[in-house]
């Protein structure tokens, strides 16, 4: 498909961003997308029921923390998470403010008469849950990732912004994160595509993609980074992330 879908952060990969486009038109195209998918991590059609079939999963019944995407078809993995009585850790959108996650249980939700589904919507987590520091949050046992396109070896493309990668690169280095914390996504059967996904070195792999008709264990190879690469953060991402200025004085500060 020759798609000219130009978005904020399209011309870091061309490949990536030709997949994209054609995995945004193929969902609009088939009335699988709800709103505009375009430039979007898209909310697909069965979104509920894949958060269902993740719930049936050992590795999610097993966690007691999990980090999840603020995007639309993640709401109701958010929502089961609180339900499920799970410390949901919610990203900032475009990680904007230098306590880049947000804090969400139940038990605090409840305590001042929120309903859970409302804490699931990320404008209003912002409002109701607690920003906190890398050091106030506990080990994550479950990181959940918002894509647009993925393949059943592991390999992921979200909107192109670079952030999912970014936040696990920062979780990673502050020991939230293990070499073993299991990545899974829930997409739309069309958002697996057959091709290759370049990845490279500063890209996380999935573990788990599970669908609204099953869970596919990737069994991945890619390997999973030891942290953050400065060499790899553009100037852009440095520029519009401040907790990514703050970490570079810090470690500036400690090699001293």
């Amino acid at each position: 498909m020759s798609n000219n879908i130009k978005t904020t952060w399209s011309g870091y990969h061309a490949d990536k961003d030709n997949l994209r486009a054609d995995i945004w038109s193929l969902l609009k195209q088939k009335g699988l997308a709800i709103g505009d998918p375009q430039g979007h991590i898209p909310n697909f059609v069965g979104s509920q029921k894949a958060a269902e079939q993740l719930a049936d999963l050992p590795i999610w019944q097993q966690s007691k923390a999990i980090k999840c995407n603020p995007d639309s078809p993640q709401i109701p993995v958010r929502s089961r998470a609180l339900k499920d009585g799970k410390r949901l850790y919610m990203a900032v959108p475009r990680l904007t403010n230098t306590r880049c996650f947000v804090e969400l249980t139940a038990e605090d939700l409840q305590q001042r008469n929120i309903p859970l589904e409302e804490g699931a919507i990320a404008r209003k987590a912002l409002t109701y849950g607690r920003l906190v520091t890398f050091e106030e949050m506990q080990p994550i046992d479950l990181v959940m990732v918002g894509c647009v396109a993925v393949t059943r070896n592991g390999g992921r493309a979200g909107k192109g912004a670079g952030f999912a990668d970014l936040e696990l690169a920062m979780l990673k280095e502050f020991g939230l994160v293990q070499s073993d914390t299991p990545i899974v996504t829930t997409v739309h059967t069309l958002q697996i595509v057959e091709e290759r996904l370049p990845m490279q070195p500063h890209d996380w792999g999935l573990d788990w993609i599970v669908t609204a008709d099953e869970a596919i264990a990737t069994n991945t190879t890619y390997p999973r980074p030891a942290g953050l690469d400065w060499d790899t953060i553009r100037p852009d991402q440095y520029k519009e992330i401040p907790i990514l200025r703050k970490l570079r004085e810090k470690l500036a500060n400690q090699a001293i």
